[in-house]
């Protein structure tokens, strides 16, 4: 007797509510709840693509009451942001104490002691369900894109770096080093999208933690000075964001199923643009004004004045802004006036922080105050409730799009120097839309194929879905010399809009 898909996926989707239910209900230990949900995944992924041969297949995505907005997408969204909004403020709910811990926290003590000596937190319970959520979604992913080596590759790729250095690393130097004090130790987790890397606590304790605190505090840096952008010149922002970044590990494997609600309007670009610079230059500003709190203190003093330091300030950026303005001066596109702004506000904001801050307050505000608010409105609030809470909602790269400071930074380097874009053979169009509808990132890319122009924008993430689910191989993703990466359209067909640069 053989078994229909649909009963695989309502299978599928018993057992998955069932390991749910039972770690909510905190019945026995995780082994089993954790056990069902996999069962669930792996039973629902049979059920919806093994009776089928391998090819990208999203038939009913509009259909779906989970993915189109319907009552169990609002419902799954809804729950998601309960939870997050749990974990960030109210972690008594699921059983967090400060002395013993009871309820789903509760489930997770004997693996926390296990990895790092130590009862769970709800920060380790909500990292082990990360985790477990990219693993068990990620061999979803892999069976139903298992015919497209690079999607293959990628999603091993951001499993790997979840698992080990989001993971594991740090669980196992907290048990090796328990009496170091804490500081960043997923080594991939790289500042701004780790606000909290220049905190005035998060430094000395890095260099209060001896060798090894000292080989992160130099780590972070060549990463964010050195090493991102090379790796981004070399491959634009997927190198991060596509196969490495944890953010967008859950977002293609756990947010899949959502990606064709994420919005192509022009007015939604535009409202991208403003948000995600805006968040950049309160980071950096944010950043700017602790280090200059920092400096201000007595282990600061033993360093660089502060002074020195927003003397420095002032010159790199002022060394950026020549810079782009004369290497881009004979195109002076959208991204790069929002740039030459962005810098504008940040030399202005530096020059007010010295005239109008002393060594422990930020424009009259104590940094720590300001830490707090920064890491509730935007590490907290957006990154994690609305970010992940809103994927049937909005799309499966909320955060990404409109508040990532990270994605922001690679981003311009991307559109600007970067030897990555996505190449088209406009003749091979036959306009069928899949490549905007399952565009995570909200790009219009079939206006760009009908045109047979290179599709080179600061969100896009280099994912390569739209390639994957292109029936005629028009779209490539390539890395070649940056001379004619920004060419004019060969001919003009597709949507064209009124104001150039919006397309």
């Amino acid at each position: 007797m053989t078994l229909s898909p649909q009963l695989y996926q309502r299978l599928g989707a018993a057992s998955g509510l069932l390991g749910l239910l039972w770690s909510m209900l905190s019945i026995g230990t995780l082994g089993p709840s954790l056990g069902l949900m996999t069962v669930g995944v792996l039973l629902y992924s049979w059920g919806l693509y093994g009776p089928k041969g391998a090819g990208i297949q999203n038939n009913g995505v509009w259909h779906n009451a989970l993915t189109n907005r319907g009552l169990w997408g609002w419902t799954l969204g809804l729950a998601l942001t309960a939870f997050y909004v749990c974990i960030y403020w109210f972690p008594e709910v699921l059983g967090f104490g400060k002395e013993t811990n009871t309820g789903v926290v509760a489930l997770f003590d004997p693996l926390s002691y296990t990895l790092n000596g130590n009862r769970a937190t709800q920060w380790f319970m909500y990292g082990t369900l990360y985790s477990f959520a990219i693993v068990v979604f990620g061999g979803k992913f892999l069976w139903k894109y298992r015919h497209n080596r690079y999607q293959i590759f990628r999603t091993l790729s951001v499993i790997f770096f979840q698992l080990i250095f989001a993971y594991w690393l740090p669980e196992f130097l907290a048990k090796m080093n328990p009496e170091t004090p804490y500081f960043a130790k997923d080594l991939k987790n790289m500042w701004p999208l780790n606000y909290y890397f220049f905190d005035s606590w998060h430094l000395k304790n890095m260099l209060k933690g001896e060798t090894l605190g000292l080989f992160f505090l130099i780590w972070g840096l060549l990463l964010i000075f050195v090493i991102s952008p090379i790796l981004t010149y070399a491959y634009g922002k997927r190198w991060y964001c596509s196969w490495v970044c944890g953010c967008g590990a859950l977002a293609e494997t756990a947010g899949d199923p959502f990606r064709q609600l994420s919005s192509t309007k022009i007015s939604v670009w535009k409202l991208e643009r403003w948000m995600i610079h805006l968040v950049l230059v309160l980071s950096l500003l944010t950043t700017i004004g602790l280090l200059w709190s920092f400096f201000g203190g007595k282990t600061g003093r033993e360093i660089m004045s502060q002074q020195q330091f927003l003397g420095g300030t002032l010159i790199f950026l002022s060394i950026c802004l020549v810079g782009i303005g004369v290497y881009k001066r004979n195109a002076w596109d959208r991204d790069t006036q929002y740039t030459l702004l962005s810098l504008g506000f940040l030399m202005l904001g530096s020059l007010a922080i010295h005239s109008f801050s002393d060594p422990r307050h930020i424009l009259g505000l104590s940094a720590v105050k300001v830490q707090k608010w920064y890491g509730f409105g935007i590490g907290a609030a957006f990154s994690g409730v609305l970010g992940v809470g809103f994927y049937p909602i909005l799309g499966s790269r909320v955060w990404c799009r409109f508040g990532c400071p990270m994605a922001a930074i690679l981003g311009l380097q991307q559109r600007l120097f970067s030897r990555f874009r996505i190449t088209t053979n406009g003749g091979q169009c036959i306009s069928c839309g899949n490549c905007s509808t399952y565009c995570e990132m909200g790009i219009d890319v079939r206006s760009y194929a009908q045109r047979g122009e290179n599709i080179v924008r600061s969100s896009c993430v280099g994912c390569g879905i739209c390639s994957a689910v292109c029936p005629r191989g028009v779209l490539r993703l390539e890395n070649d010399s940056p001379n004619n990466r920004l060419q004019e359209p060969i001919f003009p067909l597709g949507h064209l809009n009124s104001q150039k640069g919006t397309l």
